[in-house]
């Protein structure tokens, strides 16, 4: 009798131990869309076996574990990809934007130069006339007008990466709360000899999105915590605690600033990676460059114009002389504003306070300066200037046109170059996404025959129980 009790109780957890694992297969069903979701599976172990009549008899089976199909190499190689990604990704927009900004259609600064100087050559044809004294002024004014324009675009684009940033803020800041409050609910679970299977997979996608967004890296500790860290070692989460990420205004600017403790601590780029470490970039370090080459530009041709031509020293505009015989005048306002910059960077803002000085067109000085006054006719000054576009070199190598060109060309490789490491890192992902999935994910066929086959399992239970429970009738039928 004790044997039909023995094997009664292996058909009981047999039973149990089939209707758990279908249990298992319907939730692995259910989350076949679930993102980050990886597949579990019913760890079996039998129960110890029993001495009975000198032999030892099995006592059935019980679910030890719910384990996941997890794998690391995979999941670390994905994080280390979304960083790449976000990186190239969170670049993408501002530097479409600038590639609008500067342009190589027919519509551009260096056509504006251009025109600005083939004035000038017109003028020489007739350097009495008032109407092309007018079209040079008006020339001048569209030319600075343009610089104007560029460097207020360029600043609606620091803008935008600041509004950017700060939407983001909020986001990443609620993936760094949820993440702390996961820690606390795996060592909760855990801790009693449970698996957090769930709490597990929706660390691991917020830990993706982390490093999509700001770069971070992870470590995990002996109580299955995961440390979260930007990529400078400053900590975003640290066991069940979590830090905060804050944008400061400062005027125009915008400072990350990272709460710690009750300390404030600045985030530098070299604290950043991802999509923030790309807008911080593009707004610190390549539209300030390309502002510094514009600003190059718009001083140099002020200079040019005001100053000297062809870098011999000979005076350009101030040397010549008007319709009134004024001379001395600058056609451009100084390009900087008092007090003067630095001198390692005197055309810092030329392109911002560019403008034409002259409003008389009879103070455009057409002639060149004679002792007897201005001669009927004289255009050798206005040819001198209409050269200038040509003949002056920016450091002894590029005209004002070709100094543009190569400014336009590098925003044009920047963006480029962009689309090309966009398009790569996002091949690198789906095959990572495709690789982890095949490894983990949720296969549907699969999960098919494991129902049939538990299924069957639950059947063979039930009747191997419904056959001990006639055994035992019997049993008791006998002894009546």
């Amino acid at each position: 009798m004790a044997g039909l009790f023995t094997a009664l109780n292996a058909g009981k957890t047999a039973l149990s131990v089939n209707q758990k694992s279908i249990e298992i297969i319907g939730n692995n069903i259910s989350n076949v869309n679930t993102e980050g979701y990886s597949r579990q599976s019913a760890d079996l172990s039998p129960y110890p076996s029993m001495n009975f009549g000198g032999f030892f008899v099995g006592q059935g089976v019980v679910v030890s574990n719910v384990s996941r199909d997890h794998d690391v190499f995979v999941t670390n190689m994905l994080q280390e990809k979304s960083i790449e990604f976000g990186l190239q990704n969170g670049q993408t927009s501002a530097l479409s934007e600038l590639e609008r900004i500067f342009n190589i259609s027919e519509e551009n600064i260096s056509t504006d130069v251009n025109r600005f100087f083939d004035s000038w050559q017109e003028l020489s044809a007739n350097p009495s006339g008032l109407v092309e004294r007018d079209i040079v002024i008006q020339r001048g004014e569209l030319l600075a007008e343009k610089f104007h324009i560029a460097v207020n675009d360029l600043d609606k684009v620091e803008n935008n990466i600041n509004d950017s940033l700060l939407s983001k803020i909020d986001g990443v800041n609620s993936q760094i709360n949820e993440v702390a409050e996961l820690n606390q609910r795996i060592f909760t679970i855990e801790v009693q000899g449970q698996s957090a299977n769930s709490a597990r997979d929706r660390r691991d996608v917020l830990v993706k999105q982390l490093s999509s967004s700001l770069g971070v890296q992870t470590y995990p500790d002996s109580k299955g915590m995961l440390a979260v860290q930007l990529p400078g070692g400053l900590p975003l989460v640290q066991g069940n605690m979590a830090m905060q990420i804050e944008g400061q205004q400062n005027g125009s600017d915008l400072d990350l600033v990272l709460h710690t403790g009750g300390v404030t601590r600045p985030i530098g780029l070299n604290n950043l990676g991802g999509e923030f470490e790309g807008l911080v970039n593009i707004r610190d370090q390549f539209i300030p460059s390309i502002k510094n080459d514009l600003d190059r530009l718009a001083y140099e041709i002020t200079q040019a114009v005001n100053l000297a031509h062809g870098g011999d020293g000979t005076a350009a505009h101030p040397g010549g002389s008007g319709l009134d015989s004024s001379t001395g005048v600058n056609f451009f306002s100084p390009p900087n504003p008092l007090p003067p910059p630095p001198a390692s960077d005197p055309w810092k803002d030329a392109a911002r306070n560019i403008s034409v000085s002259i409003t008389d067109s009879k103070q455009i000085a057409a002639a060149e300066v004679t002792v007897g006054g201005v001669a009927p006719g004289d255009n050798r000054n206005a040819l001198i200037i209409s050269n200038i576009g040509e003949d002056f070199l920016i450091d002894g190598i590029d005209n004002f046109g070709s100094y543009y060109g190569k400014l336009s060309a590098r925003v044009g490789i920047e963006a480029n170059q962009n689309k090309l490491a966009v398009g790569g890192a996002e091949d690198a992902m789906i095959q990572l996404q495709n690789l982890r999935d095949g490894l983990s994910g949720v296969s549907l066929d699969e999960e098919m025959i494991n129902l049939i086959q538990y299924q069957r399992g639950f059947e063979s239970s039930a009747k191997f129980l419904s056959t001990i429970d006639e055994m035992m009738n019997s049993l008791i039928n006998l002894k009546r």
